[in-house]
């Protein structure tokens, strides 16, 4: 069903998700026609317009700030909270706000996604918020746990399976340590059928890297699915608009959002077909 995907040694912008057919659908967001009739459409009954009106509401950024109340606390987060907070304040229902977090549970509500896979775990403050309502899901979450990474720390699966009780997560979870560009292609070897609802791509944020996370994910989102890619407009990483418009947005399978007004931005996507 799905080719094996050889990575050139240079010219990263060449390289190109290897689809095959993909015949799972998100239930919570796909049309079936009754047995013996014609499905005139494609199945995919939201697209990402829809999905970010639903994003954009004030709610989604309360829900993101009481997310982290019930989380372990750490600058980070503390520093998240006020800034929600802040921007409640003084703008209201007109503030024009978005973050990987207000994006996973806007998405994660509509989809109520039945698998989730996450490249770039931390503290797992995105998986919670996919877990939070969501909260029979399927985790597969890979990371190298790399400490003080972004000069924040990463204190590992332990802690992250403690977070995610907090949030009443019921489902399976599998945590997959090490080089994504490593154990993502030995994980899809070994699990030849493994498809996801909702991805998150938050791990190495070099051009190559996001390359090679997105082609090797890409391939595995459901149709309704959802494809996230954060920090579209960091500039520290001037590159990854760039590959989350040459992979995702150029590409028909998807109808795609992404927000960069504030922050450091995000984008999502729905796979189409």
């Amino acid at each position: 069903m799905f080719r094996k995907l050889r990575w050139p040694d240079h010219r990263p912008a060449e390289m190109t998700p290897q689809y095959g057919d993909m015949k799972e659908r998100v239930p919570a967001v796909c049309h079936e026609p009754s047995a013996g009739n014609t499905a005139w459409y494609p199945p995919v009954m939201i697209g990402a317009g829809a999905l970010a009106e639903l994003i954009m509401s004030p709610r989604q950024v309360e829900r993101a700030r009481d997310l982290l109340l019930r989380l372990a606390p750490d600058d980070y987060g503390r520093y998240m909270i006020r800034f929600y907070e802040d921007g409640m304040r003084r703008f209201g229902s007109r503030w024009r706000y978005a973050d990987l977090v207000t994006v996973l549970l806007g998405v994660a509500e509509t989809l109520q996604p039945r698998r989730y896979l996450e490249i770039g775990v931390r503290r797992g403050r995105s998986v919670c918020a996919v877990a939070s309502l969501a909260p029979s899901c399927d985790l597969a979450l890979f990371d190298m746990w790399i400490q003080d990474y972004a000069g924040m720390d990463n204190p590992g699966p332990a802690f992250v399976r403690a977070e995610l009780a907090r949030v009443g997560h019921s489902g399976r979870c599998e945590f997959v340590d090490g080089d994504s560009h490593q154990t993502l292609p030995r994980y899809f070897a070994e699990h030849p059928e493994a498809t996801f609802d909702l991805i998150t791509v938050d791990g190495d944020h070099s051009d190559e890297g996001a390359t090679r996370d997105l082609c090797d994910v890409l391939p595995r989102l459901a149709v309704g699915g959802v494809v996230a890619l954060d920090d579209i407009s960091h500039p520290a990483h001037p590159g990854l608009g760039a590959v989350w418009r040459r992979l995702v947005v150029d590409d028909a399978r998807f109808a795609s959002w992404s927000f960069d007004e504030v922050g450091y931005g995000v984008g999502f996507a729905v796979r189409r077909h």
